[in-house]
């Protein structure tokens, strides 16, 4: 059920929580990881039931995502991350979300998801988590062509990317054919 994208040796499924503690301090170790190895992160939505406004927060970045920019959306995952103990109900999300835009020069619509695509986006990523069995989060996987192995430590990341990459290594590219000059 999860692989690696076509062509791509080794990258890393992040099922997170935007009101999670344990998401917010796995984030930046997983963004880091990324960095270094050069792999795809491959980031799915598991709002769990018991937090009251992680899902609207998974909404609204899939919004910012798809109608704004990734790049944009992924800061605001990492700035939600950085001021979860500000936020304490829908309404200080929203309050949260509306500075957020404006701290960002964008006009935040009055319905974020009118037509409900981007919560269905979330609610695919949910069952698709329930499908592995997920219970919490963050659930952190090291995807290969071959199969996933499940981050249990995120102090362990690097050491099993290490691993993951040794045994899966880049396809090397073909060699260019040498041309010769001919008189």
């Amino acid at each position: 059920m999860l692989r690696a994208p076509a062509g791509v040796p080794v990258a890393i499924y992040e099922f997170e929580d935007l009101e999670c503690p344990a998401c917010a301090h796995a984030s930046p170790i997983v963004h880091a990881a990324v960095d270094k190895y050069k792999v795809p992160l491959i980031r799915k939505d598991f709002p769990l039931k018991m937090h009251i406004w992680s899902f609207d927060a998974a909404v609204t970045a899939r919004y910012i995502q798809d109608k704004i920019s990734p790049q944009l959306a992924d800061d605001y995952r990492r700035t939600v991350f950085a001021n979860q103990q500000s936020i304490a109900s829908k309404e200080d999300l929203n309050a949260f979300t509306q500075k957020y835009f404006q701290s960002h020069g964008k006009v935040m619509p009055f319905v974020i998801d009118p037509n409900g695509l981007f919560a269905a986006e979330v609610r695919a990523d949910q069952t698709l988590g329930e499908r592995v069995n997920l219970h919490q989060t963050p659930t952190i996987f090291i995807v290969t062509q071959k199969g996933y192995t499940e981050v249990t430590d995120v102090t362990q990341l690097y050491a099993m990317l290490d691993t993951a990459i040794a045994d899966n290594p880049a396809p090397k590219a073909a060699a260019k054919p040498k041309t010769t000059a001919h008189n």
